[in-house]
């Protein structure tokens, strides 16, 4: 019996020991810190705003305290500061994460329904009440 213990306890610290070592890592260096030039800083709190946190999923990664939105940070502030186009890391974000990383996505292959089912339900409920304003007269 304690043969079986000992051994579910192996396997199990085999699986812990990693995810023990993720959470324990530092910060990324721009996580957390402001970059020095206000205007780059703008830029990338502006676009920091407009990303969503994939950990947390209702807040921005400006306003997330989860490491993965310290990640996403620190990448934001080193490429703006290396002179890259919020646009462009938006671009990268997107390609890397997905469409849903962004909170103002674009019209694309996978993103289309988005933008077209509020103007389908739209039609529909013009064309019920116009039928029912018709029938009425």
């Amino acid at each position: 019996m304690n043969r079986a213990i000992a051994s579910i306890l192996a396997v199990l610290s085999l699986f812990a020991l990693p995810l023990a070592a993720q959470q324990s890592l530092p910060p990324a260096p721009l996580a957390y810190e402001q970059l020095e030039d206000p205007a780059q800083e703008e830029a990338a709190q502006a676009l920091m705003e407009t990303l969503r946190c994939l950990k947390c999923q209702s807040q921005s990664i400006a306003d997330s305290d989860a490491p993965m939105a310290g990640d996403m940070r620190h990448q934001v502030r080193s490429r703006i500061q290396a002179g890259e186009e919020p646009e462009a890391i938006r671009a990268w974000l997107v390609e890397r994460y997905g469409d849903y990383v962004s909170y103002a996505p674009t019209v694309s292959e996978t993103t289309w329904p988005l933008f077209a089912v509020p103007v389908l339900l739209l039609l529909v409920a013009g064309l019920i009440l116009w039928r029912r304003l018709r029938k009425a007269s």
